[in-house]
């Protein structure tokens, strides 16, 4: 295992990351009802990503009751090193972590660990781990057919795809693609940071934040032998300064939504799911016309029915909402407070009932009940203590 790291990395004292939420096995690709038969579950796994240099002991897992809301604990992971991003396969008999570090095995480089997943209590046993080429992994997608894994390194500003052997274990890297440029925020753009990539519904192009040099990088993905190629155009160029952070797809795969970290705004874009190309439609701020004070966008999701989408501001300590009109626009709804700080990352339910949200510096997830009607959230009442959670995905219970 990695040792244990004395802090988290540097530019984390100054923004804290949080894992993108998705819905682990879960995408816009199939319905909840036609993958897990939503008439039949009453309760889902939560996975829970950490930053381990104060209390937290790794990966923990809770059950989540899909009646009331309520957060149970199941069991801990131990002895895994800042996993803040974690992706599901889509068999879900595995889970990969990244471990958010800047040096593995005597190199410049975080890394990225394999687990087993029980099927019969949804705990993990640690199959092996790999190099990230890269300090400072933090994202992780699987690809269709658990055959690659895709990583974002931070601070080493380039994606990375390892292979994945039958038995679920990592092996060889088959690509990598180092990001070059800088923009105009000198202490965060000094140089290319990849802040996530992520695989189309399709499985055929791969998108990547690039918040060093305000780009979204695309990808054509050869799912054959794991090749990330220039997609044409290669990119495309957001506002100078704005920060590209996470990405997501509209269900129909039509329309992409892009939260900026750094401006807090959200942008929308026109896709072509032939070319993979994209058209920004339009920019909005994430914060409230009247806020004066400092914040950050982490986190984005677009609820499965395709009507609503969702940031997380830290600083302002909220999820902004945003209802989406059928060409792909824009509206504001409003914003929840997170009653907690520092909201990373956050996740809906597959049935999109409830909204979780990983609160990293008041060490607690907090549940919200989701009008799917109007996009707006309720306070539970439901609240879990974990130490620095910053990544949450969804799993069915499998007993």
């Amino acid at each position: 295992m990695i040792p244990k790291a004395d802090g988290a990395p540097a530019r984390r004292e100054f923004l804290r990351f949080a894992g993108l939420g998705a819905l682990g096995l879960i995408s816009s690709k199939l319905s909840f009802a036609h993958v897990f038969g939503a008439e039949r579950i009453v309760e889902l796994l939560v996975y829970v990503g950490t930053y381990t240099a104060g209390k937290s002991e790794g990966i923990y897992l809770y059950r989540l009751n899909l009646a009331s809301g309520e957060l149970k604990h199941v069991a801990n992971t131990r002895g895994v090193v800042n996993p803040s991003f974690l992706a599901l396969a889509p068999s879900r008999r595995y889970l990969y972590a990244v471990n958010e570090v800047g040096e593995f095995a005597g190199k410049k480089s975080g890394a990225v660990s394999a687990f087993a997943v029980d099927q019969r209590t949804g705990e993990l046993r640690l199959l092996n781990q790999k190099p990230s080429f890269g300090a400072d992994p933090c994202y992780v997608d699987v690809a269709a057919g658990g055959r690659f894994v895709l990583i974002a390194n931070y601070t080493g500003g380039n994606v990375t795809v390892l292979a994945v052997e039958r038995d679920g274990s990592l092996g060889s890297a088959t690509d990598m693609k180092q990001a070059r440029g800088s923009s105009i925020n000198r202490e965060r753009q000094e140089g290319p940071h990849a802040h996530c990539i992520v695989l189309d519904p399709a499985n055929e192009f791969a998108y990547s934040c690039d918040l060093g040099t305000d780009k979204i990088m695309v990808f054509r993905f050869n799912a054959r032998n794991g090749k990330l190629l220039p997609s044409e155009p290669p990119w495309v160029q957001v506002k100078p300064g704005a920060g590209p952070r996470h990405f997501a797809f509209h269900p129909n795969g039509k329309y992409v939504f892009v939260v900026n970290e750094l401006h807090s705004t959200i942008t929308a874009f026109a896709r072509n799911p032939r070319k993979g190309s994209l058209q920004e439609l339009q920019t909005l701020t994430t914060l409230p016309k009247d806020f004066t004070g400092t914040s950050w966008s982490a986190d984005i999701h677009v609820s499965l029915d395709g009507r609503f989408v969702y940031c997380s501001n830290r600083g302002h300590d909220s999820i902004a909402i945003f209802a989406i009109d059928p060409h792909g626009g824009l509206t504001t709804v409003g914003h929840e407070s997170t009653r907690g700080m520092f909201p990373r990352n956050f996740a809906i339910d597959p049935t999109g009932t409830f909204l979780l949200v990983a609160n990293q510096k008041s060490d607690n997830i907090v549940v919200f009940r989701r009008d799917s009607d109007t996009g707006r959230l309720s306070f539970t009442g439901q609240v879990a203590q974990v130490p620095s959670p910053v990544c949450l995905k969804f799993s069915t219970s499998f007993s």
